[in-house]
């Protein structure tokens, strides 16, 4: 016995050691590791509920990449992911066909982005669609014979072939003048160049589709709706005589209004009926329940306001009625999946800091939450059980399996299990203080990844955009918080007033307030953290934002410049009188600020950083693209020229070559570089 113990203590003491020898192996997350993490994407599940197929794009050493396809049994426990493509390219779009024995997939394998099928048995894939113009996106039709695809025309030409030509010619021209009639000019990153995003129906009866009707001829405006939108926004009808989607009616005010609506056309073409008429606000994602005898769909109710709460509602097809679903469910869902038989929908909504996965009863409107950690979207829900994506603030993203009860949490992939086993990441936590009006405000902290217990950490305080977001329990590859983390920061990230996933009312509450409430919340967030978590050195700190987060670094200036050491402004509005002239969705501002700046004058100055400069002293970090059309890029360099003319410590990272957010991943290195760099001078952070 005596032997059998100190032989059990030495085991014990053996794995400690090796454990201890594991995490002292792991190094802090940097942004090198971010980008060399492999990438999950293009899930899908069979009909039958028994296969699944997802895409992995695979990052080495060196920093190159592949994607391939691969194949899990669901109904073993124990199956291992089989590799079943190996192509150069990625393939990306997945979808099972009618019978589960092949593949449906995008990729570009001869010049254009076509659709290819694959069986499952074995063999090479083959070219569905042999088109002249790229397929964007596509959705197959419920009994398999048609399929609907996304691509980019001239919206007068009669077939695709007078768009190749009008293409070749504006290549071939000698002038470059861009002539206009109308906003929008430019939309997001790109100049209008009078194409438009339409559908087209081709037949699948075993040859090539070389034939296809553009359901949405002379259509002069884009479905799906860009910058964001796919194909969740087109759907069959559930006998496969029409297609439904969601689109902007043709006017003038293209600019100003957010006025999507539902339109049913049949396949064959033809006029277009207008399924939402009634609602001025916007409605999306056409869903059908199996036997087709309901549509649901989402809907807004505030016209020119892009983060209303969308409401569930359910038309019955047959007699017409229409209900919303769950009317008193504080929550706005981002997807909508029907039950086999209808009585029930899965969906996703932003929830106190999580994205969660609810089931709604069609019928009563009860709202029960079945996963809640995270952010997650749904893959496919069979008749047992729900697949999902998760991700969260130590998790890149991988698939999952739940029951429909909320039971029995399986992981299906760890796409980055060797790659995650090198990094430390910091511990987090959700915390809340009272803010504003003494109501309960939400945020994260996150220690430092080689934190030590009695020391005492500078902070990096995370200011989200939107301004209607959340810097949540997700993991991004922009703004990663575990970054700050792993560069010995302690990180800070509150969800001030007008944050999303707390009601809408909470949402609501920034409109016409930008530099009131979260200001308040922002300074009260702060001071308590402090309180709460001792090892956090609130008095050595830098912020930094992007967009509406670069805003309020702007805002910071002027009305609590002795808050910070440094502060990092991405995309940052300085100056609202120019910015309402020359951003390109101006809905956005004419919500935010109750009208037009002629309308309103007063309260665009009034919450205007540009007119407290006189207050301006902390350094600050300017960061902008210049193909940024949303926060164009004249606002970082007007914020940077006060600054260098004035004799405050400032410097400027211009991209030629981004947008609004930073997509080179070379880029994001020195983006990271040179925020980190800045950070580390002014709060001394060795």
């Amino acid at each position: 016995m005596r032997k059998s113990s100190l032989l059990l203590a030495l085991t014990a003491a053996g794995f400690a050691l090796t454990a201890q020898a594991a995490e002292t192996s792991k190094t802090p997350f940097n942004v090198q590791q971010l980008v060399n993490l492999n990438k999950l994407h293009s899930a899908a599940v069979s009909n039958d509920g028994s296969k699944l197929v997802y895409a992995v794009k695979q990052i080495d050493e060196q920093g190159e990449s592949r994607s391939d396809l691969y194949l899990l049994d669901l109904t073993n426990k124990d199956a291992k992911p089989k590799q079943i493509t190996s192509h150069s390219g990625t393939e990306h779009d997945v979808n099972f066909s009618v019978d589960d024995k092949s593949i449906y997939f995008l990729a570009a394998r001869n010049g254009t982005s076509q659709l290819f099928n694959l069986p499952l048995t074995g063999g090479e894939a083959m070219q569905v669609t042999d088109l002249p113009l790229d397929v964007n996106g596509y959705k197959l039709s419920n009994d398999g014979k048609q399929v609907v695809m996304n691509m980019r025309v001239f919206p007068d030409c009669k077939d695709l072939t007078c768009t190749v030509d009008r293409i070749e010619a504006e290549e071939n021209k000698k002038t470059t003048g861009r002539e206009y009639k109308q906003l929008m000019v430019r939309h997001w990153d790109t100049w209008e160049d009078h194409a438009r995003s339409h559908l087209f129906v081709g037949q699948l009866n075993g040859k090539p589709v070389t034939e296809v009707v553009d359901v949405t001829f002379g259509l002069d405006t884009e479905t799906p709706p860009k910058p964001f939108s796919g194909m969740e926004e087109v759907t069959f009808t559930a006998d496969g005589k029409h297609i439904v989607y969601s689109a902007k009616a043709p006017s003038k005010d293209q600019a100003w209004t957010t006025n999507y609506d539902l339109w049913k056309v049949p396949v064959t073409g033809g006029d277009a009926e207008n399924l939402t008429e009634k609602n001025l606000a916007w409605d999306a994602q056409p869903t059908y329940s199996k036997d087709g005898r309901q549509l649901a769909y989402l809907a807004m109710s505030k016209p020119g306001f892009e983060a209303d709460r969308y409401r569930i509602m359910l038309r019955d097809t047959v007699t017409g009625a229409e209900k919303e679903v769950a009317p008193l469910w504080d929550r706005s869902p981002h997807s909508l999946t029907f039950s086999d038989d209808g009585r029930t929908l899965y969906v996703t909504a932003q929830d106190v800091g999580q994205v969660s996965i609810f089931e709604v009863n069609t019928q009563f409107g009860d709202v029960r939450p079945i996963y809640n950690d995270g952010s997650n979207s749904l893959v496919a829900v069979t008749d047992s059980s729900i697949i999902f994506s998760n991700k969260s603030l130590v998790e890149p993203g991988d698939l999952y399996k739940i029951s429909l009860e909320g039971e029995n949490l399986t992981r299906l992939t760890n796409v980055n299990e060797d790659k995650l086993a090198k990094i430390q990441f910091g511990e987090f936590q959700q915390f809340n203080f009272k803010g504003w009006n003494n109501e309960t405000v939400h945020g994260y902290w996150i220690k430092p990844a080689n934190y030590e217990s009695g020391k005492k950490y500078p902070v990096a305080y995370l200011v989200h955009g939107g301004p209607q977001g959340s810097f949540g329990n997700s993991f991004s590859g922009r703004w990663n918080a575990q970054l700050w983390a792993g560069a010995g920061y302690g990180v800070v990230m509150v969800d001030f007033h007008g944050s999303t996933g707390y009601g809408q009312a909470f949402t609501d509450s920034i409109s016409k307030d930008w530099g009131g409430k979260p200001l308040e919340d922002l300074q009260k967030g702060l001071a308590a953290v402090g309180q709460q978590q001792k090892w956090l050195d609130t008095e050595n700190a830098c912020a930094l934002g992007g967009s509406y987060g670069g805003y309020m670094m702007n805002w910071f200036q002027g009305n609590w410049s002795d808050g910070f050491k440094c502060l990092v402004n991405h995309a940052g509005l300085f100056d609202m009188r120019s910015m309402y002239h020359v951003t390109e969705e101006l809905w956005f501002p004419e919500y935010e600020f109750g009208g037009t700046y002629t309308e309103n004058k007063d309260l665009y100055e009034k919450f205007n950083p540009v007119n407290y400069v006189e207050n301006w002293k902390t350094p600050m970090l300017v960061i902008h693209g210049e193909k940024d059309f949303r926060v164009p890029y004249g606002q970082g360099l007007a914020a940077f020229t006060y600054m260098q003319r004035n004799g405050i410590p400032s410097e400027l990272l211009m991209f030629p070559d981004e947008n609004h957010w930073i997509l080179n991943q070379d880029n994001l290195q020195q983006w990271y570089k040179n925020v980190l760099g800045w950070m580390d001078r002014w709060t001394e952070n060795k």
